[in-house]
């Protein structure tokens, strides 16, 4: 990795960190979420008009052009068949992206024309990279996705009104989220004290002094500076490795001062601390767990109630940002209200690629003059059902009429809040697996399975491959995910947790018999 350069990275980034927390939260958040969620079909023509017709270096553009869909039709379709219609319209005429399209893992060709695009191609223009959040990629920096103080802004109303349905806007909220390289647990830090509550307490998994002493210093230097600017922010406490009690400890200790907790963070680590809290008999009774980076199952769900905690999923999106968050009477399954102000959502029945599975992918388009990115119908390989709601909460009072139920994902492996698309995991496993440790495409396979405590991801490697030694293959995999960008913290984060295991066994076959490199369950089991 190199060092002078995250490090430079960061340095960049200090002015819009400082501005975001010195930027009073906008008044009001309930009411502009409204006015916003009126003016959605003008927004997207706005930006469909200034950064995309009227950029020809947007690969939509060109797909615009090959659909024969000019603005003045464009505009006509939305006014008279309404936005979801037309986006559907679009999609069978051939506007659309792949996952893999947008990443840059594979070409964009329409009507036979390959549509040149390239990292920066769906960059908002008009967004500065004062903060920027970066996903994992393979042998590369990743994807950069620009988050401007404006969208910055606009995310922290909904958590605004989110901390008032719930009733948690008076609350302790506890973070439990990774440093740096990811932005998560900093920028919630640096917020400081806002909407009535603050990040009292930062505790991040994962590392240790030797492999991550880089980090844990840029980290501390971020929230030095922050403080020095007299915001209210804290640094991390870091975790023994797989060790969650300490978390059920402070959240059982503040109870017992007459404070209630609110815990934000990642699915399965969650879980994690409400198992902590149970075996060492700590009372976190009450606790509100907001959780979201994988999908919330029955099983975590039922672990995080056994508990005694109240449990909310968010689903978000580096390069989209929020996407939808649970309302006060969303106590079961994995289901949101969907932030239409923000983006538009249609779904389009497909096969996985890798798993065979019927699902209905959810294809998302930005709307608002500054989103990060320019997306129409993007999908992101998730999967979920939308369907109307009608709730008395908070957000439905503002409009927020459709939810998304059942969220998965069915393209990546998603554990511990960390992220692996199945194309880069295929070339670990079909190339580079077998050139090092032996055997061929086919010998092994990942499995994301789900147990009551957190997610697990198994590598099956077949007897036939004829390894010797399972704990060189899961070091030499766990190196292997260091070479992504953001694969160090995918590395740590899994190690941490013992979220990784290495098996000898066969393969698995999928529903329609056919062994496969990558196998993920969640893409059709029922509960995912």
């Amino acid at each position: 990795m190199d060092f002078v350069g995250e490090a430079l990275r960061y340095a960049r980034m200090v002015p819009g960190a400082l501005e975001l927390a010195r930027t009073p939260a906008l008044p009001n958040p309930e009411d502009n979420l409204r006015g916003n969620l009126a003016a959605r079909e003008a927004n997207f023509l706005e930006v469909a008009a200034r950064a995309i017709y009227g950029n020809p270096r947007n690969p939509y553009c060109k797909m615009l052009e090959l659909a024969q869909c000019p603005f003045p039709e464009l505009e006509q379709s939305v006014r008279r068949d309404g936005l979801e219609a037309t986006l559907e319209a679009l999609r069978r005429a051939g506007v659309y992206l792949s996952h893999d399209e947008m990443k840059g893992k594979q070409p964009i060709v329409r009507s036979g024309v390959t549509i040149a695009s390239d990292a920066s191609s769906y960059a908002n223009p008009t967004v500065s990279a004062r903060i920027e959040a970066r996903s994992s990629g393979s042998r590369s920096t990743g994807t950069r996705t620009a988050l401007g103080l404006a969208s910055q802004l606009h995310w922290e109303q909904y958590q605004a009104v989110l901390a008032r349905d719930l009733g948690f806007d008076r609350d302790e909220f506890v973070a439990m989220l990774p440093i740096l390289p990811s932005m998560t647990g900093l920028l919630q830090s640096l917020r400081g004290r806002r909407f009535n509550w603050n990040v009292e307490k930062w505790f991040a998994a994962g590392g240790t002094l030797r492999d991550s002493w880089h980090f844990r210093t840029a980290t501390s230097i971020m929230v030095m500076i922050g403080k020095m600017a007299g915001i209210e922010c804290c640094f991390p406490t870091y975790l023994p490795e797989n060790d969650f009690a300490p978390v059920a400890e402070y959240i059982a200790r503040r109870k017992t001062e007459g404070e209630r907790c609110c815990l934000g963070g990642f699915v399965s680590p969650a879980v994690r601390v409400a198992t902590a809290a149970m075996e060492r008999g700590l009372d976190i009774s009450g606790t509100i767990f907001s959780v979201g980076g994988e999908a919330l199952t029955p099983a975590k769900r039922a672990t995080m109630e056994a508990a005694g905690g109240q449990v909310y999923p968010f689903y978000a999106i580096v390069e989209l940002g929020p996407v939808g968050y649970a309302c006060r009477n969303m106590k079961t399954g994995n289901c949101v209200h969907l932030f239409e102000d923000l983006l538009a959502v249609i779904t389009h029945q497909k096969r996985a690629a890798l798993s065979e599975a019927e699902v209905n992918s959810l294809m998302f388009t930005t709307l608002t003059p500054y989103a990060p990115r320019v997306l129409i119908n993007a999908e992101m390989d998730d999967s979920g059902t939308i369907e109307e709601v009608s709730c008395d909460c908070l957000f439905g009072q503002i409009g927020y009429g459709r939810q998304i139920r059942d969220i998965g994902s069915y393209g990546k492996l998603t554990g511990q809040g960390m992220t692996l698309t199945g194309t880069d995991v295929v070339r670990i496993l079909e190339e580079v697996l077998p050139r090092r440790c032996g055997g061929s495409p086919g010998d092994y396979q990942l499995v994301e399975e789900e147990s009551e405590a957190q997610t697990v991801v198994t590598l099956r490697v077949s007897p036939r491959a004829g390894v010797s030694n399972l704990d060189e293959v899961e070091r030499y995999f766990l190196e292997q995910l260091r070479q992504l960008y953001g694969g160090t913290l995918t590395a740590r984060m899994w190690q941490h947790a013992e979220a990784v295991r290495v098996v000898l066994a066969e393969p698995f076959a999928t529903i329609t018999g056919k062994v496969l490199p990558l196998h993920l369950l969640n893409a059709h089991k029922s509960d995912s």
